[in-house]
């Protein structure tokens, strides 16, 4: 069965840390791209970081310098570690595998940055 499953989500002040992470099953992990991206209320989906299956990375500017991609092609996981993580940082994250085209998502882990 083809699955992402997200987890490490979770309430945090601001300037603390979070790590996400996203397991993969029922797919050959290391032939995809892998991707964090995140949803506020009201506002449209974003891509957040990739990681190309050679291990290229990319970052929207609000994260970078704050957040870091990474893969285990091992484990089949991708992470996601959030450093100094403020108030506009919070939504719900997704992971997305995609392969040519074909997007696969979970189903979403929450962050909430507030004091």
């Amino acid at each position: 069965q083809v699955q992402l499953v997200e987890s490490g989500g979770g309430l945090v002040q601001p300037g603390g840390s979070l790590r996400l992470s996203c397991a993969a099953s029922g797919i050959n992990f290391r032939t995809y791209a892998m991707s964090w991206y995140r949803q506020a209320p009201g506002r449209e989906r974003e891509l957040v970081a990739g990681i190309t299956r050679d291990g290229v990375m990319n970052y929207a500017d609000s994260v970078k310098g704050r957040f870091t991609i990474s893969r285990d092609n091992a484990r089949y996981t991708v992470y996601l570690q959030m450093n100094s993580l403020k108030p506009e940082d919070t939504a719900l994250y997704y992971c997305n595998a995609n392969l040519r085209g074909l997007n696969i998502w979970g189903q979403g882990t929450q962050v909430s940055v507030s004091s």
